[in-house]
């Protein structure tokens, strides 16, 4: 279907071509990713493959501070919370970030996730967190721990148990794989055999741990990797930190041939599949067939 920019560098850039739509879902994105052009390209192109219009709009943290993007441009293209502070959105996704090894109390826009989850409750339809965000909410609403990983959990991992009956997770198992990319360097800390009140894991991997989990009562989804990530998104990173030295290795399930680049783009199927049965439970909600 599709998907408009509501605001963003895209948007602003004239990078980004809209379209009328009629009755499209709102979705508020909180990008903390620090290649934000690529970000929004990428949530913007997943939201026109599902089926569903959507609207997206992009906000930012006003307590962080930026390294690489003037904070005028973020502020002149991005909401801050306190300009929508009113508004209803249906959705609203909060990004991975580059902060994993740090505590969340070191993260210097914790206490703003913390106000912005708390406004959710009554502001948003569903939510959506991924990666570092996952872990971040994971613990504000059941204070769920990360841990250091010994190495790097990196490349296209497939889920082997996935919960039957899990709206999110709809379509999966058989011949239909879920795969998703992984790039963290800690993971959640969780007895799947005594999991809290009210919390589901959908989808896991013996290479992972818990790829999906959800909570109904908080109308809430997270997400441990990146659906949103595009085809060559994992090789720019592996390429990154071997230009700066930094320990990597090759990510795994993902390069047929890495002399020519040439990618397994294996996880766009599941990466539409998880977004469109996330809009569904939106939808669902809007007309009240899901609780």
């Amino acid at each position: 279907m599709t998907a408009n920019a509501i605001n963003g560098f895209l948007n602003a850039e004239q990078k980004w071509v809209n379209h009328e739509v009629t009755n499209p879902l709102s979705i508020l994105v909180l990008n903390l990713m620090p290649t934000r052009h690529s970000t929004e390209r990428q949530f913007l192109n997943r939201f026109s493959e599902i089926s569903s219009d959507a609207e997206l709009t992009f906000m930012y943290p006003r307590s962080h501070h930026f390294r690489g993007t003037s904070r005028a441009d973020i502020e002149r293209d991005y909401v801050c919370l306190d300009q929508i502070r009113d508004a209803h959105y249906d959705g609203l996704i909060i990004t991975g970030a580059p902060v994993e090894t740090l505590a969340f109390s070191e993260v210097d826009y914790w206490d703003e996730i913390q106000t912005i989850i708390d406004w959710s409750r009554d502001h948003v339809t569903e939510c959506l967190y991924e990666c570092w965000a996952a872990q971040a909410c994971l613990f504000n609403d059941f204070g769920i721990r990360k841990h250091l990983l010994l190495s790097k959990l990196f490349g296209i991992f497939e889920a082997d148990n996935i919960k039957a009956g899990s709206e999110i997770t709809e379509g999966f198992g058989g011949q239909q794989a879920l795969k998703m990319p992984q790039s963290r360097h800690t993971g959640i800390v969780l007895d799947e055999d005594h999991l809290p009140e009210e919390l589901s894991v959908d989808a896991s991997s013996t290479q992972t741990g818990p790829i999906i989990l959800s909570a109904a009562g908080l109308h809430s989804t997270y997400i441990t990797g990146h659906p949103e990530y595009a085809e060559g998104t994992l090789a720019l990173e592996y390429y990154r930190d071997l230009y700066e030295q930094m320990p990597i290795r090759l990510p795994k399930h993902y390069f047929i041939d890495q002399d020519s680049g040439t990618v397994d783009y294996s996880w766009k199927d599941s990466s539409i599949q998880i977004y469109d049965n996330w809009t569904k439970i939106i939808a669902n909600k809007k007309v009240g067939l899901s609780i």
